[in-house]
């Protein structure tokens, strides 16, 4: 290990329940074999911080001991591990925030995002990077252009979501493609969308003011679902549901067409009807998306080639002290991506 390893404490947000957070000093952490230390620079909120912070739990994923969130990070190599080049410290990188185990019969197939044993950020009971300093897999450690702002790498994340969305939805040059609602990642979709080459991209949502973000990163068309009934427009490709509202997912589906795809992305219901024979009669593809794999070297081409634009999408920026006003954000109907910067 490196002798440039910070030493002492340093400052973290932690929830200590349910709408509960409270600053600490937590331990400089160590990096281990094949570790980075990352001194943080920017963390974007993502709605799985503020579900865990309103509610305690996604799923069965539940917040039973205090806990660090934020998943969505970029910033310097400060020390590296016993086997990491030591050149690498000072380098700007964007974190995939996830330790699969490598092993497993996911891992070997390349599923890593499934692996049964991964470790993932402000996911229970692993900490995340609302502080200063993080460990992460070499590897996970993603050099940056000097062009990219520590922001727009943090980003990436999100946008690797979107990334595995577009390629779980074929979408190709002159894809037509319906994406219901104009949250963060349904506005990062639609910048995917057309980076992949998609002709028409129709997002649907019911504020005007978002429809309106909408049309400004890549969406060609926007409609109000309680005005226009989506399954009467001409059929699209494929469908991704940013919102995870059962009525939303059942009308989109409808209005895709013969052997199209389906993509679940936003986070709702545990169960909900579907259209099964619309489905099955037009060959219809329906899957899920949870989290990534390899995208990050996508992810910054999309970016430093001004094909994606993640600086324009944020909208407010907070410290450490001031973590609770960033996840409460999202109440604002301008707000689209906040970032906490803990310096």
């Amino acid at each position: 290990m490196t002798e440039t390893l910070p030493r002492g404490t340093m400052r973290a947000s932690v929830m200590t329940g349910v709408e509960t957070l409270r600053i600490e000093d937590r331990p400089v952490p160590t990096p281990g074999p094949r570790e980075v230390l990352v001194e943080v620079a920017a963390v974007g909120v993502c709605g799985s911080d503020v579900h865990y912070y309103r509610h305690g739990r996604i799923g069965d994923f539940v917040v039973d001991e205090p806990m660090i969130l934020g998943h969505e990070l970029s910033g310097r190599i400060a020390a590296v591990g016993e086997g990491v080049d030591p050149a690498r410290v000072g380098q700007r990188v964007a974190v995939e925030p996830q330790h699969p185990c490598r092993r497993c019969r996911q891992c070997k197939a390349g599923r890593y995002n499934l692996c049964p044993e991964m470790k993932f950020y402000a996911t229970p009971p692993v900490d995340g990077a609302f502080c200063r300093y993080v460990t992460i897999d070499d590897d996970m450690a993603h050099p940056v252009p000097d062009s990219m702002s520590d922001e727009a790498a943090a980003l990436l994340e999100p946008l690797s979501v979107a990334i595995t969305t577009m390629r779980k939805a074929h979408v190709v040059p002159g894809s037509s493609i319906l994406i219901a609602g104009a949250g963060p990642i349904g506005v990062i979709c639609a910048q995917a969308a057309r980076a992949f080459g998609a002709s028409r991209i129709v997002v649907t949502d019911l504020v005007a003011s978002r429809r309106e973000k909408a049309l400004q990163f890549g969406a060609t068309e926007v409609l109000d679902p309680t005005e226009v009934d989506v399954t009467g427009i001409e059929p699209v490709d494929a469908f991704v549901d940013a919102t995870g509202v059962p009525v939303a997912v059942s009308s989109g589906i409808k209005a895709v067409g013969p052997a199209g795809h389906v993509v679940l992305v936003g986070m709702g219901a545990d169960e909900y009807p579907l259209p099964v024979s619309h489905i099955a009669n037009l060959e219809i593809t329906v899957t899920g998306v949870f989290r990534y794999t390899d995208t990050w070297p996508a992810a910054i081409h999309l970016v430093a080639s001004g094909a994606v634009d993640l600086d324009g999408m944020v909208t407010g920026r907070y410290d450490l002290d001031h973590v609770a006003d960033a996840l409460e954000s999202d109440t604002d109907p301008a707000s689209l991506k906040s970032i906490v910067r803990p310096e």
